[in-house]
C-alpha cells in the first residue's frame, strides 16, 4: 500500500472530478478489469474490485478518491474502498453492481452502508448531488420497502411458505414496473393490496387463514389443488372474473384502507402488470421461477437492493436486534377466541391508513359543491362569484390530475383525481368557516371583494391539498418528483409569498387539523419565509420595492420585536393589504372603525402631495414571523458555537436583522441560513474571536432542518453558484464591509430589540389526538436505529470538531478573506488603520 499523504486532498480531489469529466460514455472500455494495470494499487483493493466486475476506469477513479478521504474516514480499509466504489459507478452512472453485492462484500446492512457513504463527504464536495439524491431515495425505498414487508408478515393469508414467497417477489416486480413512484408508501400498500387479492382467492381453501376462507366470494370458489392442475390443462383459458369486491373489501377493512381507492389502483396499474405478465386471464398461480428470473433483472437493472431477501431475513437488509424491535408486530389475526385481542400497534403503514381514513371522516359531511350557506355569502357580494369559483375549481382540478400523473405515473391520474376531490371539499368548508369568522368579526355579510380574488381562492384550494398531500405522505425524494411542499406552488404556478398568507387563517378555522399537519403548515411557512418567497418574480421584492420608496413606512418597526407575535389580521385583511399604491386598500383601524372593512377606498391624501403607498399588513406581518424565525436559528447555532461568547449573540443578530431589512437584495434567489452563517462569520472577525467558517458550517450541518446544498450551493452572479465562503467573499463582505466594520469601532451601531419568540404561533386543536399525517417521520421513528441515522443529534454540551480540509477554503488557508491561519486578518489590518 502507498505510503499515505497528508495535505494532498485538494489535488487528489480536483484529480477525482478531472477523470469524471473526462470519462465519456460512448467510449467503449472493455468490462473485464486488467490487473496489470493496477499492480501498484493495493493487492486487496483490486480484488474487491474484480469481484464487483468494475471496469479499469472506476477501478482508478475509486482508488484516487480513497486516496482523498483516508485520512479524514474512521473505518476498515474494505469498507471505504467499497463506498468509495460505490460513490464512483454513481458519479458515472455504469453498472457494474447493485447495492447488496457490494454491501455483501463488507457485511453491513443498507443504514450502515448508507452512513459509510455519507461519512465519505469530509471535504464537503466528495459526495456530489447525484450521490446525494441516489443515497436519500434509495434510503426512502428501503424504509418504506421494509415498512410494506412488516405489514405483509402480519397479513399472511397463506400456510404455506411457496405462495407467500411468490406473492411477495410478484409484488415486489410490480411495485417496479407499475409504479413510476416505488417510494409511495400508500399507493405502494394498495398496490400489495392487490396482489394479496390476486393470490388469495386463487390460493386452495384448505391453505388459507380463516379469516380469509370466509371473505372470497363463494360464487367462484377458489380452487384445490388438483382443480388447479387440470386448469392449467384447460384450452381456451376462461376470461379472468373480476375483482373479487367482498375480498379486496375485507383486506382494505383489515388494513384501514379506501376500498374505492384500491379498486382503482387495481383496474389500472395492477391489471395493466397482468396484462404485461400474461396473467389477466390465468387462474392460476404464476409460476415461481419465472416470477424470480423477472425480478431478477428488474433488480439487476435497478441496482439497488434485493427486496426477496426480507424473506430470508438477511442481514443485508435486516438487523434484527436494531431495526425489527422498532416496530412492535401487528397481532395476527388467526388467534384464538380465548386468547387477549391486543390493540393492534401503530406501524408506518397501519398510522398512514389511519391518518388518511381519519381526513375521509372528517370530510364525510362535506360536499363536492359550496353548500347553502356558501352559496348564501356568494349571492350576498356585489359580484356573484359563484361561476368563477366553479370554472376555477374545475381549470386547476384538469391542471393537478395531470401534473400528478406525471409525477406519480400516467395510470394513477384517477388517484390524483380522488385526492383532488378531498382537497375541494376541505377547500369549500374552510371557506366557509373563515367567512363565518369574519361575518361575526365585522357585522357585514357581502365579501365581493375578497370572494371575487382570485389569487385568494387559488391560495385556500392549494393548502387544502397540501393538507391531503401530507395526510398520504407523498414524496419520491427526487425534487422533480415530490409531491410534498412546494409542489403545490408549482402546480398551480402560485407564489409562496401569496400561499403563505392564507396558513394561519387555514389553521384557525379548521379545528379537526390534526398536531402533525399543523406543524406540517407550519414548516411550510418556514420554508416560505426562509428561501421560496425569495426567488426571482416574487410579489415579496415589489412590496420591499414600495416601501423603500416611502421612507416613513418600514416593513417592521425594531420596538415591536419584544412584543408577542399577536395580531388581529385575517386571510381577508393580508389578500385585500395593497399590492401598489391605490389598489386593495384598506383604512387603517381606528376608534371608529374597529376592524378593517371588507370594501375600502384608498386614504385621502392632502393636495399637492405625492401619494405615499399605503402601509402593507402582509409585508409587516411576514417580516415579523422572517425575524423571530431568523433569530431563533441564530440563537441555536451560537449557543453551540459560542457558549463562552454569549455578547456576541446580540451584535450578529444586529448585523442580521439589518441585512434583512436594509439589504434584502442578499436574499433574492438565497436562503436566510446563508446569511445567518455570513453574519455569524464577520462578526466573529471584526471581534477576534477565533471561530472558523469550517467550524460553523460543521455544527450548522447537525442543525434541524437544513439541508447541504444550503453551503454548497449558493448563488453568486446570475446563474453562477459556488460555496458559501465565496458568496461571504465575493458578495456579502463586499456590500456589507462598511457596516461591518462599525462593529470594531468605539461607536458600534445601536443593537437592535431581541425579538420574543413564542412557542409556536399556533395553538393546537383541542381535537383528540390524531395519528401522525407525516407518513415518512413515522416511518423514520419506528423503522431506523437512532444510532444508523445518517444526521447526527445537536448536541449541545459538546464541542464541535471542524471538518476536515473543507474543500471551500484556500488550499494552505483557512479563513474566508484568505487569511493566513494568524488571527491578524487583512480585515484586522484595516480596522487598525482605521483607529490610528
Amino acid at each position: 500500500m502507498p505510503p499515505k499523504k497528508r495535505g494532498s486532498g485538494a489535488a487528489q480531489m480536483k484529480e477525482v472530478k478531472s477523470a469524471v469529466k473526462s470519462a465519456s460514455p460512448d467510449k467503449k472500455e472493455s468490462p473485464e478489469l486488467s490487473v496489470k494495470k493496477h499492480r501498484e494499487k493495493d493487492a486487496d483493493f483490486v480484488s474487491l474490485c474484480k469481484s464487483l466486475h468494475v471496469t479499469d476506469t472506476v477501478c482508478d477513479q475509486a482508488w484516487v478518491l480513497w486516496k482523498s478521504v483516508q485520512d479524514s474516514v474512521e473505518d476498515s480499509q474494505k469498507k471505504l474502498w467499497s463506498a468509495c466504489l460505490f460513490v464512483t459507478v454513481t458519479d458515472l452512472d455504469v453498472a457494474c453492481f447493485t447495492l447488496t453485492q457490494v454491501q455483501k462484500e463488507v457485511d453491513l446492512n443498507v443504514n450502515q452502508f448508507l452512513a459509510l457513504v455519507r461519512k465519505l463527504d469530509v471535504n464537503l464536495d466528495t459526495i456530489s448531488t447525484r450521490v446525494d439524491s441516489v443515497l436519500t431515495r434509495l434510503k426512502k425505498k428501503f424504509d418504506v420497502t421494509l415498512a410494506l414487508y412488516q405489514r405483509f408478515e402480519n397479513i399472511s393469508f397463506s400456510r404455506e411458505k411457496e405462495t407467500m414467497r411468490s406473492c411477495w417477489t410478484m409484488f415486489l416486480l410490480a411495485k417496479g414496473r407499475a409504479l413510476q413512484m416505488e417510494d409511495d408508501l400508500v399507493i405502494s400498500f394498495q398496490l400489495l393490496l392487490c396482489v394479496l387479492e390476486f393470490f388469495i382467492k386463487r390460493c386452495p381453501a384448505d391453505l388459507l387463514q380463516p379469516l380469509y376462507q370466509s371473505a372470497i366470494n363463494r360464487g367462484q370458489s377458489p380452487p384445490t389443488r388438483t382443480s388447479r392442475r387440470n386448469q392449467s390443462k384447460a384450452k381456451p383459458r376462461p376470461p379472468e372474473p373480476e375483482v373479487d369486491m367482498q375480498l379486496l373489501e375485507t383486506l382494505c377493512k383489515e388494513n384501514d384502507c379506501n376500498a374505492e381507492e384500491v379498486k382503482n389502483v387495481y383496474q389500472t396499474s395492477f391489471s395493466a402488470f397482468l396484462e404485461s405478465m400474461d396473467l389477466s386471464r390465468s387462474l392460476d398461480f404464476p409460476q415461481a421461477n419465472d416470477l424470480n428470473q423477472q425480478y431478477e433483472e428488474h433488480y439487476l437493472k435497478s441496482r439497488d437492493f434485493d427486496g426477496r431477501l426480507f424473506l430470508d431475513g438477511d442481514e443485508t437488509l435486516l438487523d434484527h436486534k436494531l431495526e425489527m424491535s422498532q416496530v412492535e408486530r401487528t397481532p395476527k389475526k388467526n388467534v384464538r377466541e380465548e386468547e387477549p385481542v391486543l390493540i393492534a400497534p401503530q406501524t408506518p403503514v397501519r398510522a398512514a391508513m389511519s391518518s388518511i381514513q381519519q381526513l375521509r371522516v372528517d370530510l364525510t359531511s362535506s360536499g363536492d359543491q359550496p353548500s347553502a350557506n356558501l352559496v348564501t355569502y356568494f349571492k350576498n357580494c356585489t359580484v356573484d362569484p359563484t361561476e368563477e369559483v366553479l370554472k376555477r375549481v374545475e381549470t386547476l382540478g384538469q391542471v393537478f390530475g395531470q401534473r400528478f400523473g406525471q409525477a406519480v405515473g400516467p395510470r394513477c391520474v384517477a388517484l390524483g383525481k380522488q385526492r383532488f376531490t378531498l382537497g375541494v371539499r376541505l377547500y369549500y368548508r374552510v371557506m366557509e368557516s373563515m367567512l363565518k369568522s369574519e361575518e361575526k368579526r365585522l357585522s357585514v355579510q357581502n365579501f365581493s371583494k375578497l370572494l371575487n380574488d382570485s389569487t385568494f381562492h387559488t391560495s385556500l384550494l392549494a393548502c387544502a391539498l397540501e393538507v391531503v398531500m401530507a395526510t398520504y405522505g407523498g414524496s419520491s425524494g427526487d425534487p422533480a418528483e415530490d409531491l410534498c411542499f412546494p409542489w403545490i406552488l408549482d402546480v398551480f404556478n402560485l407564489a409562496a409569498f401569496d400561499f403563505y398568507k392564507v396558513i394561519e387563517s387555514f389553521i384557525k378555522a379548521e379545528p379537526t387539523l390534526s398536531k402533525e399537519i399543523v406543524k406540517h403548515l407550519e414548516s411550510c411557512e418556514h420554508l416560505i419565509m426562509e428561501n421560496i418567497a425569495w426567488r426571482m418574480g416574487s410579489p415579496l421584492f415589489e412590496l420591499l420595492k414600495q416601501t423603500q420608496e416611502a421612507p416613513a413606512e418600514q416593513v417592521e418597526t425594531p420596538a415591536a420585536f419584544t412584543q408577542p407575535l399577536q395580531h388581529n389580521h385575517t386571510a381577508a385583511d393580508l389578500y385585500l393589504s395593497p399590492m401598489r399604491p391605490g389598489h386593495r386598500v384598506l383604512p387603517p383601524e381606528s376608534a371608529a372603525t374597529p376592524g378593517p372593512q371588507p370594501v375600502a377606498q384608498a386614504p385621502s391624501q392632502p393636495t399637492g402631495q405625492t401619494p405615499r403607498p399605503p402601509r402593507s399588513n402582509s409585508l409587516n406581518l411576514f417580516y415579523k414571523k422572517l425575524y423571530r424565525l431568523a433569530y431563533m436559528r441564530l440563537k441555536m447555532l451560537c449557543s453551540y458555537l459560542l457558549p463562552s461568547h454569549p455578547d456576541l449573540e446580540h451584535i450578529m443578530w444586529t448585523l442580521f436583522q439589518h441585512t434583512l431589512q436594509h439589504e434584502y437584495e442578499l436574499m433574492r434567489d438565497r436562503h436566510l441560513d446563508q446569511l445567518m452563517m455570513s453574519a455569524m462569520y464577520a462578526i466573529c472577525k471584526v471581534k477576534n474571536v477565533d471561530l472558523r467558517f469550517k467550524t460553523i458550517v460543521t455544527s450548522y450541518k447537525n442543525m434541524p432542518n437544513t439541508n447541504q446544498e444550503t453551503f454548497k450551493h449558493v448563488l453568486i452572479t446570475e446563474g453562477h453558484y459556488d460555496s458559501i465562503i465565496v458568496f461571504y467573499n465575493q458578495v456579502f463582505i463586499q456590500k456589507l464591509k462598511t457596516i461591518i466594520l462599525q462593529y470594531a469601532s468605539p461607536r458600534p451601531p445601536t443593537l437592535s430589540p431581541i425579538p420574543q419568540i413564542p412557542c409556536s404561533p399556533y395553538k393546537f386543536p383541542s381535537s383528540p389526538l390524531r395519528v401522525p399525517g407525516s407518513v415518512y417521520f413515522k416511518i423514520n421513528q419506528m423503522v431506523n436505529s437512532s444510532n444508523l441515522n445518517v444526521k447526527r443529534s445537536l448536541d449541545l454540551d459538546s464541542t464541535p470538531k471542524p471538518l476536515k480540509r473543507l474543500r471551500f477554503d484556500v488550499d494552505g488557508q483557512d479563513e474566508a478573506d484568505g487569511s493566513k491561519t494568524s488571527r491578524d486578518s487583512t480585515l484586522i489590518q484595516r480596522l487598525a488603520e482605521m483607529s490610528k
